[in-house]
């Protein structure tokens, strides 16, 4: 077997709310979304440029959100935390200085946590 391609996927409790945050705060592109007959998002995927897509979906269907912790290398952690707080994000652990870089961790409106990181 070879595998061609992998790929996380978040379920939230609401994917296009989701999505939205995501291209305001990391300036992520959406792509293709699917939806079922009652309109929840099915599948959808998020291009964060050259770091990869992520699939989004809403709840339902025995999918249930999880907790999870997403890793993004940005040149500005700063930044970026300041675009999530803006959007409703909550802070875990603040932007600062560590040995191993810049960077921390914050929790978006859907209960997915997001660690920045400028090594």
């Amino acid at each position: 077997m070879t595998v061609t391609r992998m790929y996380p996927r978040l379920v939230v409790s609401d994917a296009r709310a989701a999505m939205a945050f995501y291209e305001k705060a990391f300036g992520a592109g959406v792509g293709e979304v699917f939806t079922d007959n009652s309109g929840k998002v099915v599948h959808a995927e998020v291009s964060f440029g050259s770091a990869g897509v992520i699939g989004v979906k809403d709840q339902g269907d025995g999918d249930e959100p999880v907790s999870v912790i997403m890793a993004l290398e940005v040149a500005d952690p700063d930044g970026v935390a300041a675009a999530m707080e803006a959007g409703g994000a909550t802070v875990i652990y603040p932007i600062d200085d560590h040995e191993y870089g810049r960077g921390g961790r914050l929790r978006d409106p859907w209960g997915i946590q997001w660690m920045l990181m400028r090594p």
